[in-house]
């Protein structure tokens, strides 16, 4: 998977100045390096999306995008299952089955559509 050249140094410093070291460090730290409590995590990640922008997007929605992006990469229903941690078949099938319809094409043209629509900049409105 290829990310766009803008994200690349803004994931790069978020990594090196927000998350634990190491391959298996927490992406999102408390302020002394431990795991966020719910309400202080809740409050971080609601203020981060005010700052992006994105709006209405759940954490659970990484999650999903992960998922997602890993059954396109060609993960097994095993390798699905363990990242997951399920010990059913049912949901890792879900994520097999985007991968091996076109549903990965359909999200890039609804991309590109919603892309398409720039957003009104904030400020005063003139009235």
């Amino acid at each position: 998977m290829t990310f766009p050249a803008s994200l690349v140094p803004e994931l790069a410093h978020h990594l090196a100045e927000y998350a634990s070291a190491g391959r298996t460090g927490l992406v999102f730290v408390g302020a002394r390096g431990g795991v966020l409590g719910r309400n202080n995590f809740r409050r971080i990640w609601l203020r981060a999306l005010d700052a992006t922008g994105l709006g209405d997007v759940h954490f659970h929605d990484l999650r999903h995008t992960g998922n997602t992006l890993a059954a396109t990469g060609g993960a097994t229903t095993r390798e699905l299952m363990h990242r997951m941690g399920h010990s059913s078949v049912r949901a890792a099938l879900i994520y097999q089955h985007l991968a091996n319809g076109r549903d990965h094409q359909n999200a890039d043209y609804v991309d590109g559509q919603i892309r398409k629509v720039k957003r009104p900049p904030r400020g005063p409105s003139g009235t």
